[in-house]
């Protein structure tokens, strides 16, 4: 088993890092486009695995993807972060560009592989990979859900003075502030979130949760990258270990939820073939207006990408 994650930043370090922890593979190989990043973190994870005991051996290299060849999984972290004042909308024309030039790439030396796009704006860079791949949309999905829902699910746990281990939550829509999470959906250890909580607070989480990247960018200057590389990985195992995990995941939509031809946040079954298959809920009305006005933003970013392909 071999995974491969691209760009040595913050999130890709992360997650190679708990992707090598969890010893999902034999080998983790780490590509960065800067000079000795990547084989310097990776030389300083694998210095940590007779601390941390595990057997994962992690290498890095410099824009080479020989190494990378036959990867069963890879993770595309590459791209500009998010400063303070920069929508990721700002991000689409150079991150488009660096998406593009990776999936090529790895293509190129693992056409079997499943790709999880992290890069942003996350929906739109999962899009363009997926146009550049030619591969099923089954096996290139986007990491946005589970790192929301955690967020989501890590404020609740604060309020309600619980482990976060024992909140359940489902989350639709795209990466960003029109993101639809779902109280309807969320239960503490089987009990409905509602029943433990008033309705001003769960409204603060929610809008809290919306705008969680950006309360971290304002907080530090840059993207967060401890949750976005565990989440990335938590798909990862899913796969690797053909769990069958159901998780909020960015897919392409045939027409479910009423949608067509769109990278959207919603529940999948993920396993060994990547997105074995999506789950429809049945949505109120009123759910199901926000999610499609989180899509019609989401839309609006993809023509922006397609009008410049055009």
């Amino acid at each position: 088993m071999k995974i491969t994650v691209v760009g040595a930043g913050n999130v890709g370090a992360t997650c190679a890092d708990v992707i090598a922890h969890k010893e999902l593979a034999n080998e983790v190989i780490l590509i960065d486009i800067k000079e000795g990043l990547a084989e310097g973190k990776s030389l300083d994870m694998w210095q940590t695995a007779p601390v941390n005991y595990y057997n994962t051996r992690v290498k890095g290299y410099t824009n080479n993807y020989e190494p990378t060849a036959g990867s069963d999984v890879v993770v595309i972290t590459s791209g500009l972060p998010r400063k303070p004042g920069m929508s990721r909308d700002d991000l689409i024309a150079t991150n488009a560009g660096i998406v593009k030039s990776v999936t090529e790439n790895i293509i190129k030396y693992s056409p079997d592989a499943i790709i999880i796009v992290v890069s942003n704006p996350l929906d739109v860079m999962t899009y363009c990979a997926y146009l550049t791949a030619k591969i099923p949309s089954q096996r290139v999905m986007g990491m946005a859900g589970i790192l929301d829902t955690a967020r989501y699910r890590a404020f609740l746990a604060e309020a309600l003075n619980v482990s976060p281990k024992d909140i359940q939550a489902m989350l639709l829509g795209g990466h960003g502030d029109t993101m639809v999470p779902l109280p309807r959906y969320t239960t503490v250890s089987g009990i409905p979130v509602t029943e433990m909580i008033d309705q001003a607070a769960l409204d603060a989480i929610v809008e809290r949760t919306k705008k969680g990247g950006g309360e971290l960018v304002n907080l530090m200057g840059t993207s967060a990258w401890f949750a976005p590389g565990a989440a990335a990985a938590q798909m990862v195992e899913a796969i690797v270990r053909d769990q069958k995990r159901i998780f909020p995941v960015c897919t392409w939509l045939s027409g479910e939820y009423g949608l067509k031809d769109i990278y959207l946040g919603v529940p999948v079954v993920l396993g060994a073939k990547g997105i074995e298959r999506i789950i429809e809920l049945d949505l109120t009305e009123a759910e199901m207006e926000l999610v499609k006005e989180s899509a019609k933003s989401v839309k609006e970013v993809m023509n922006v990408l397609d009008n410049m392909n055009a």
